[in-house]
């Protein structure tokens, strides 16, 4: 009898945090702050962090305001830095037309282990979709890919801070 009054209030437990559980968007990019991991498997861990559990979120990088070019004028590219990190190297061009990005490459992300190139493959096209829906440097941490992220936007923002 009280195994089964064990068994009930567990059973119990696990459906009240089931049920104060959010699902995650199905494209992976979360509202606020903090975004989603884009898969179960890359929210494991960062590439090489060898710890199971990797931050959820972090502060995004500080907002850069476009430079002060005329809207709609000619489109023009700049490099930003590269920014190292514990993983490899992350550096990003941006593709400016006025004071609008219209593009964003990743020339650098991190690739020298399975995971780290894993993570970037997803992670990429992530960041890239947050640079061009914010318009700044003022983009969501990946989870999973809290690194990359925040040397993504380090990068970014050289290159706008760049453009003035």
């Amino acid at each position: 009898m009280k195994r089964a009054l064990s068994a009930l209030a567990a059973t119990v437990a696990g459906v009240a945090f089931l049920a104060g559980y959010k699902a995650t968007p199905a494209n992976g990019v979360g509202q606020g702050g903090a975004t989603p991991s884009p898969s179960a498997a890359a929210a494991s861990a960062d590439p090489a962090a060898g710890s199971a559990a990797a931050p959820t979120a972090s502060a995004a990088p500080a907002a850069t305001s476009l430079p002060a070019a005329a809207a709609g004028g000619p489109s023009r590219s700049v490099t930003g830095q590269v920014i190292d990190t514990q993983f490899g190297e992350v550096q990003v061009k941006v593709t400016l037309s006025g004071k609008r990005i219209t593009d964003v490459q990743a020339l650098q992300l991190p690739f020298d282990r399975a995971r780290s190139a894993y993570i970037s493959q997803v992670a990429g096209p992530m960041l890239r979709s947050e640079v061009l829906q914010a318009q700044s440097a003022n983009i969501d941490i990946i989870s999973g890919a809290t690194y990359t992220s925040m040397a993504y936007g380090q990068s970014l923002q050289s290159a706008l801070g760049t453009n003035n």
